[in-house]
């Protein structure tokens, strides 16, 4: 890995702000399409992989990542698939480490299934990774294997007491799922306060085909699950912020937080201040849209990141109010084509 990344334009200082004022300080960067499990609400059993020679190279994805920095880029969050199950990942975390040191970015963190967390997380500790999110949708060893396809629970909450031993703060993740974890929500709440961690709930999103239930089937609005919890806890809304989509509530009985992610009761795109970039180098100013730009070719087209540089500004400049996710019976197609693990969780 090339420490020295190439040096931005003279023109990048100048920080990204997209038409709405809103400042895009937050990237999502996915370094794999690739993972471990197959998520009955992510993608399908028999998924079809992007050839190796279309992704990034872990060089390519340091160099596109330093010019965000250079451009006000604060957060920055690995991705896939499963980010850990990309070859030598590591790399990747330790060069962006140096932008810890001289503090260019704040905060540099992942999205991971755990599957993976035993193996690599005191080495993401050491490269400075302070926070990271667990995706975890039920304590069920069965029921677990029923949702991931693949997946070893045992496995993950192994990855899970590796990450706390390492000194990483834990979120876990929970998508709520009609009639599948709607029994567990108090329990997960329970299990992740007793260990210090937050418990944040997200509502299934419309993208990509399934060739299981369909989202309509799936789908279960946040209110259902506050319904919930609130027989058990009593909700205070706290102001928390995480830079990210979550809206916190305390739970006074426990002490500790739960968030609610709600891309479709009530969207949080007034404030979005995130963008996504793929394995590919494909950048998506909006989760919910098809509007995308090229960073791959102009990263490959010039030895300095002039070109990189314009292609990021143009994007931006074309970045949209909102989304327009739906999920109801009469709009059986996804919203967007593309399954989350292309974009990048």
């Amino acid at each position: 890995m090339n420490a020295h990344s190439q040096t931005p334009a003279a023109s990048a200082p100048a920080p990204l702000i997209d038409p709405f004022g809103r400042a895009v300080s937050y990237v999502r960067v996915s370094v794999t399409d690739r993972c471990d499990f197959r998520c009955v609400y992510c993608m399908s059993e028999h998924m079809t992989f992007l050839p190796r020679k279309d992704l990034l190279t872990l060089e390519e994805l340091d160099r596109l990542c330093a010019a965000f920095i250079a451009r006000g880029t604060k957060k920055l969050r690995i991705t896939g698939g499963e980010p850990l199950v990309r070859h030598d990942v590591m790399k990747l975390f330790r060069a962006l480490s140096r932008h810890l040191v001289s503090g260019a970015l704040e905060e540099l963190t992942v999205t991971t299934n755990g599957s993976q967390l035993a193996r690599f997380a005191q080495e993401l500790a050491d490269c400075g990774v302070k926070r990271i999110n667990v995706s975890l949708d039920t304590l069920d060893p069965a029921r677990f294997r029923t949702l991931t396809r693949t997946g070893d629970l045992a496995r993950v909450m192994a990855g899970i007491d590796a990450a706390r031993a390492a000194g990483l703060k834990v979120k876990l993740n929970a998508v709520a799922l009609k009639g599948v974890n709607e029994d567990e929500f108090v329990s997960l709440v329970r299990f992740a306060h007793d260990r210090g961690m937050d418990m944040t709930f997200i509502e299934v999103m419309p993208l990509g085909e399934l060739d299981g239930p369909a989202r309509v089937d799936q789908y279960l609005p946040m209110s259902s699950v506050r319904d919930r919890l609130a027989e058990a806890f009593t909700l205070t809304e706290i102001d928390y912020r995480t830079g990210g989509p979550a809206r916190y509530m305390r739970t006074e009985e426990t002490g500790g937080r739960v968030g609610f992610i709600t891309p479709l009761t009530h969207n949080f795109c007034e404030s979005c201040n995130r963008v996504r970039v793929t394995c590919t180098g494909t950048l998506f100013m909006c989760l919910g849209q098809e509007d995308a730009a090229d960073l791959r070719a102009p990263l490959r087209e010039s030895a300095d990141d002039a070109l990189l540089h314009a292609a990021i500004e143009a994007a931006i400049r074309r970045k949209p109010k909102g989304h327009d996710f739906v999920i109801d019976r009469a709009t059986q197609a996804p919203s967007v084509a593309r399954h989350m693990s292309t974009t990048g969780g």
